[in-house]
């Protein structure tokens, strides 16, 4: 592939998980005659707290071109706030530096808000990974719509989400159905060995072991200490049975309280439970492909387990209305239907039909290669005004 003009394509990261799905995408673009590379890191990625996982990025090989620090001391909605306006202010900075032609960013997160405000307000056009979908228990929902509503470029998973975003008033030759960037990985991904995978984390974990996440639901304020709580003993029924590999949850509002909980239960059990800060790509995918089921509330239970035809048992409200393939299992976030949830996706014969008969509405053919299309073939600069774009009724 080859620019039809040169272009400064600009990444901003916020997450292990969203620079995880994202990476190979950056590595390609890398490649390409006519492109010029930038990397955007904030919030996750720049606190030692949540595994300081701006060296996952440079492990990579890859440059972090600006580094835009966020305060995220605070555990409540008023400290989210405030650590967004910071952010704000830095991407203008940033941007201002790296005239970009392009920003791209993935999700639906309060510091992608950030980024996506500052991004239109100067003039630098957004493409925006994944629009169009619904998450009910979390204020993502609407910070993922309003983020379409700044964006010029659209990618979504599915055809349903497509629609939606034109139904939202946006042109359609400007909204591609593309499918899962983490499902297209997983497709390409060679994986550790159990053994490898072992090695790394200096545990132990069989091939009877859990991979669990979980985040506070941020529509459900006060909420976030139950239902960890609730979890963490209906999974302490069956350390018995099985091991549990712990990834901590985001830097939402409720998130600290969240991993406190997890931290201290996986301090009593040495040896069953281990709680990382970060797996990173490689490892994450290769747990995935290891572990007997998934549980928690993250969104990769939905979108990339499936993939490895792995179960997932889904928690909570957090990813209420998202579309869901035949492997997910759903329950609420009370102990008895955790509990209830987890004999269901632990069964053999619930693994044997998910390996058997993996369902993805997330996948499709070529994922990667049509996003970078896409990227490589607008024409640039893009008109300065957007229509709103009228649906027939």
């Amino acid at each position: 592939m080859k620019a039809i003009s040169p272009r400064k394509i600009c990444f901003i990261t916020g997450t292990r998980a969203d620079f995880g799905i994202m990476s190979r995408l950056m590595k390609d673009l890398c490649q390409v005659e006519g492109v010029t590379l930038q990397i955007v890191a904030t919030n996750m990625h720049l606190s030692a707290r949540h595994g300081m996982t701006v060296d996952e990025i440079t492990a990579e090989g890859l440059h972090v071109d600006e580094r835009v620090e966020m305060d995220l001391s605070g555990d409540d909605r008023r400290s989210t706030v405030k650590s967004m306006s910071q952010c704000l202010g830095g991407m203008a900075d940033a941007l201002d530096r790296l005239k970009p032609d392009i920003c791209v960013i993935l999700g639906d997160r309060y510091e992608m808000l950030a980024a996506a405000s500052a991004a239109m307000i100067m003039g630098v056009p957004v493409a925006h990974l994944y629009g169009g979908e619904i998450t009910e228990g979390a204020y993502d929902d609407s910070i993922r719509h309003a983020i379409t509503k700044l964006s010029r470029i659209h990618f979504t998973s599915t055809e349903e989400y497509r629609r939606r975003i034109i139904a939202m008033g946006e042109d359609p030759s400007t909204v591609y159905r593309v499918g899962a960037l983490g499902a297209d990985n997983i497709a390409s991904m060679s994986v550790m060995t159990l053994g490898e995978l072992e090695e790394s984390l200096g545990m132990s974990l069989s091939d009877e072991f859990l991979l669990a996440t979980f985040h506070p639901v941020t529509l459900e304020p006060g909420q976030a200490a139950a239902q960890t709580r609730a979890l963490l003993e209906a999974l302490e029924e069956r350390l018995g049975q099985t091991k549990v590999l712990f990834t901590m949850p985001n830097s939402d509002s409720e998130g600290d309280t969240v991993a406190s909980l997890i931290a201290a239960w996986a301090q009593r059990h040495p040896g069953c439970v281990k709680a990382v800060a970060s797996l990173g790509r490689a490892r994450y995918y290769s747990a995935l492909r290891h572990c007997m089921a998934v549980v928690g509330n993250s969104s990769s239970g939905l979108t990339e387990a499936p993939s490895m035809g792995v179960p997932t048992l889904n928690i909570g409200n957090r990813q209420r209305g998202r579309a869901q393939g035949a492997t997910i299992v759903n329950c609420e976030a009370t102990r008895g239907d955790i509990s209830a949830g987890l004999d269901m996706v632990m069964s053999r014969e619930m693994r044997d039909r998910c390996r058997r008969n993996p369902d993805n509405p997330y996948a499709f053919h070529g994922t990667l290669e049509a996003i970078m299309k896409v990227l490589l073939s607008t024409p640039l600069p893009l008109p300065a005004f957007k229509p709103f774009y009228d649906v027939a009724w």
